[in-house]
């Protein structure tokens, strides 16, 4: 049975995920709104529960779950800012044929925002003193992620101008966490502040719902923004950070970006029916966004990125990505069981898993291989029956095609089948790579094998780049996101006000150096999860190179 959520409970209970203001009404079938996350008992009082599912009747027969995972608020981010490629590609996935998850009619449609141009602003200005929503908007004047004494610091002298203070407080703040992005976005942005005139960029990233990922694409626009500006062409560059609430405050938010005149691209949002009504917003405004629905990258011996209208569905870069990764999972599979007899666990009311899971059902007969069974986890399904009734049909190989919003999910599954001896291979998408299911699933993850366009190898010399900058390894969200801003910042400094940067854009930018392989749309790299050091606290897996 259907319920309808709003985003506002109604049962007076607090909930951490509840979007603030509410969305727009919404059709749900499983357990949580699709939208925000919040259980149907949060719109009627009823209870709700189970695994991928279950809050109302359904017509699947569901057995108790052995394990009780806690669920975390479902991110419709899809992968932030996969570096370029990324940024664009695997974001979200948001290129090809996308379920309708809901529908305006053109009388709906947002007014027209007239084009603005503009020259880059003047040193002092502080865009959340002008924006409605400027609580999710600072370029060092509040602290968004982690405050620490040093950086609370910064953003007090940041907010009075007092530069050389801001620049004194987020060093110590950055030598204090050389892991922290935000702190070194924060001291570029006091230099260049400095300086005077500086050239702005904004970067919207989900840091209230999905923190992991906002400071794994932070720290590629870090590392970016500190390397322009040592070698600056022209005024240096600065970079709004921005919080995505979800919901309707996705098009608030880029509403406030657009009226911020000194902004001359952005980077970010993801492919929910929130974030297009934000990414219409910046078409209409010609407000240059690199999102996972407006990029295109032409792959040669010199890869080129272009922006391309939403409603493009030629070259979109995720549906040429997600068809490299239905056509190397298989591969895989049929590599390491010849004519592999396989499921499928997706979740339909992700348009991300939905075509995911399509790439993998069309690439598995190119290599002899049967899909036994499909599981649809919008409907409550029970891991111990998936697996079950997966070997019991013959199945050798379990693909997990979910989206990031449905982790838990996986790590119930990869527990049933540890439960069960290991008798599935498990292979997935970027989704599942992320410290939750390495700490979340301990030894039952031990094995699966992802696809990503990034991986961390020792001899790369951005990765190790990285263990100087950042302390640490990092994921291939930093190494996509510091390609996108890198090309960015280059149409930023060489042209004038915003029609120039998305004029740009639009006829393509070459990409210098990327640490993206745009090759990937042939093979995209694999790691498996194996026993190792310097993996997330708590777990003793890493992600390592299948070679």
């Amino acid at each position: 049975m259907s319920w309808i959520c709003d985003g506002v409970p109604k049962d007076g209970k607090d909930y951490p995920q509840a979007i603030p203001g509410g969305h727009t009404p919404y059709e749900n079938h499983g357990p949580d709104c699709n939208i925000c996350g919040l259980p149907q008992e949060a719109m009627s009082g009823g209870k709700g529960g189970g695994f991928g599912g279950g809050g109302g009747k359904t017509q699947t027969t569901v057995v108790s779950a052995p394990t009780t995972i806690a669920r975390k608020k479902q991110s419709q981010w899809l992968i932030p800012a996969i570096g370029v490629a990324s940024v664009l590609i695997l974001v979200g996935g948001g290129f090809g044929l996308y379920k309708v998850l809901f529908s305006q009619s053109e009388n709906n449609e947002p007014d027209p925002v007239p084009t603005i141009t503009v020259t880059p602003g003047t040193a002092g200005g502080l865009i959340s003193s002008n924006a409605q929503n400027g609580q999710y908007i600072s370029q060092g004047e509040k602290i968004l992620l982690d405050a620490t004494p040093d950086k609370q610091d910064g953003a007090t002298a940041f907010g009075g101008q007092d530069w050389d203070g801001a620049i004194s407080a987020y060093q110590q703040a950055a030598n204090s966490d050389p892991n922290d992005p935000e702190a070194k976005i924060y001291l570029n942005n006091a230099q260049a502040q400095k300086s005077g005139n500086p050239l702005t960029i904004a970067v919207v990233v989900p840091i209230k719902s999905d923190p992991n990922s906002a400071k794994e694409v932070l720290r590629g626009v870090a590392k970016a923004q500190e390397e322009y500006n040592q070698n600056p062409q022209g005024s240096l560059l600065q970079v709004v950070i921005a919080d995505d609430p979800g919901g309707l405050d996705s098009k608030a938010i880029a509403e406030d970006l657009v009226n911020a005149s000194e902004v001359v691209g952005v980077i970010g949002h993801g492919i929910d029916p929130f974030s297009e009504q934000a990414i219409k917003e910046y078409e209409t405004a010609e407000l240059a966004i690199l999102s996972p629905r407006t990029t295109s990258v032409t792959d040669g011996s010199q890869p080129t990125l272009k922006t391309i209208g939403m409603d493009q569905k030629t070259d979109e870069l995720l549906g040429s990505y997600l068809q490299g990764v239905g056509k190397t999972l298989t591969e895989y599979a049929a590599n390491t069981n010849p004519s592999p007899k396989s499921v499928i666990i997706y979740n339909s009311e992700s348009p991300y898993s939905q075509r995911l899971k399509d790439e993998i059902v069309n690439a598995l007969p190119q290599v002899q291989g049967q899909m036994l069974k499909e599981f649809d986890v919008k409907s409550a399904i029970d891991p111990t029956t998936v697996i079950s009734e997966a070997t019991g049909g013959g199945a050798k190989v379990a693909f997990i095609a979910l989206n990031k919003g449905k982790v838990d999910d996986a790590i119930a599954l990869a527990q049933a089948n540890a439960d069960a001896g290991f008798p599935l291979l498990l292979l997935g998408g970027d989704e599942l790579y992320s410290p939750e299911i390495l700490s979340g699933g301990g030894d039952a993850v031990k094995g699966i094998v992802l696809a990503v366009p990034w991986t961390f190898q020792p001899n790369d010399p951005f990765a190790r780049d990285a263990i100087k900058s950042w302390k640490g390894r990092v994921s291939w969200r930093t190494a996509t996101a510091y390609d996108a801003t890198q090309v960015l910042a280059q149409a930023a400094s060489e042209n004038s006000d915003r029609s120039g940067v998305s004029s740009a854009l639009a006829q393509g930018v070459p990409l210098n150096s990327a640490n993206t392989n745009f090759s990937i749309f042939d093979e995209v790299p694999l790691v498996e999860a194996k026993l190792g050091t310097g993996g997330p606290p708590g777990s003793s897996y890493v992600f390592s190179p299948v070679q």
